[in-house]
């Protein structure tokens, strides 16, 4: 067993390609989307696409990983994926035309589901038998806060210079956070042995059936937290709120998921069934409505706290579901389902809010909607049972 000094270490290097994959690769389009659609003269429905095309990508990754899985190793897959999504915001920043950003969504979508997937199946290996394994995925998962925080300190300010299409330059300085943090990454794991999978027999296979509750309030998860993640700063700007004060709100969101995994790790470790699951997305439904309720700024900042405490869990309470009733080998498949089914929820929420937003009742009605979505997956979540072999 690793010691839990090194195993922290190991984790917080794991905890940089969820930075990548889901803090500088997609959170930080929610900082974009207010210079592109104003520079490119997007409609909501369009800007939801953006996010709809990357979301359909992390759907192929996911179906795409167990497979390349069997083939290599689970670092070496990772490492790849890493760099080959910090090329692809670099060419974010070269690229004007609508076809062009929507098949680059489309690419570092794939690219990051290879991310982030074999890294939770790292973060699943490092803490197998440790009694602090829940807060190992709790550090993965919160890594995603670090892109977040580095998405707010490096895309105001070069999206705002005077010169056309600035925000390209953004894309190109969130690459080239990307390439450090692959590079952190690659450090801290390289003594790591990741083989490649086994295949399994017709037995081992994951069972759907079984985490059936599971899988269709992570459909839902997926389906509801995107709108709010990606119109949430648009929406803030929109009711008058400065820069200053959105840039600190996407800040107080990021250093939330930062300490989601201290605060959540017992109850990720405690709970075979789905009952962490049920009160993360009922606290997300909640998060979810407080802006459309009020943009006072301390209702903002309280929304993005809990928001961001608490979204990330959600997805580290699945790791956590797969690892507490499946054998080892079957983890993979475990956590590619869920992220098979969290993908597609994600597919269709953005051009969803999106196509709200563009009716009379504006933004609002999309996350209100959101928020209901979210609720309904807590309620069905309750229903999720440990698994008995």
């Amino acid at each position: 067993m690793a010691k839990p000094v090194a195993t922290f270490w190991v984790a917080s290097g794991l905890a940089l390609g969820a930075a990548i994959s889901l803090g500088l690769a997609r959170f930080a389009y929610a900082l974009l989307l207010p210079p592109m659609r104003a520079d490119l003269g997007w409609n909501y429905f369009t800007a939801g696409a953006m996010n709809t095309a990357n979301a359909a990508g992390y759907l192929l990754g996911a179906l795409m990983t167990p497979m390349l899985l069997r083939s290599c190793g689970a670092r070496r897959l990772m490492l790849t994926a890493c760099v080959a999504t910090a090329v692809l915001l670099a060419a974010h920043g070269a690229a004007s035309a609508d076809a062009t950003l929507l098949a680059l969504r489309l690419l570092t979508g794939i690219s990051s589901a290879l991310v982030f997937v074999s890294g939770g199946l790292m973060a699943a290996r490092l803490g197998a038998g440790q009694a602090n394994a829940g807060l190992v995925l709790g550090i993965y998962y919160g890594g995603t806060g670090v892109g977040i925080i580095a998405s707010t300190l490096l895309v105001p300010p070069l999206a705002a210079r005077a010169l056309p299409h600035a925000w390209q330059g953004a894309w190109w300085g969130l690459a080239v956070a990307a390439l450090l943090a692959t590079l952190g990454t690659a450090w801290a794991t390289r003594q790591q042995v990741e083989p490649p999978l086994q295949p399994l027999n017709q037995s081992q296979g994951f069972r759907w059936k079984a985490f059936g509750f599971g899988l269709a309030s992570y459909f839902l998860f997926g389906l509801g937290y995107i709108g709010y993640m990606t119109f949430t700063v648009t929406m803030l700007r929109e009711q008058g709120l400065g820069s200053t004060l959105v840039s600190a709100y996407f800040c107080v969101l990021g250093v939330g998921v930062m300490a989601s995994s201290w605060l959540w790790a017992r109850l990720l470790q405690r709970h075979r069934g789905g009952l962490p699951m049920m009160l993360l997305n009922g606290l997300l439904a909640v998060a979810t409505v407080l802006p459309v309720l009020s943009t006072q700024p301390v209702v903002v900042f309280a929304s993005g706290a809990l928001f961001g405490s608490v979204f990330l869990s959600v997805v580290a309470s699945t790791t956590a579901l797969v690892r507490h009733n499946l054998p080892a080998p079957v983890w993979s498949g475990g956590i590619a389902a869920f992220t098979i089914v969290f993908a597609a929820g994600q597919i269709v929420g953005p051009s969803a809010v999106g196509w709200m937003a563009d009716g009379s009742g504006g933004l609002r009605t999309g996350l209100a909607c959101s928020a209901a979505v979210l609720a309904l997956g807590a309620l069905l979540a309750f229903w999720q049972k440990p698994v008995t072999a």
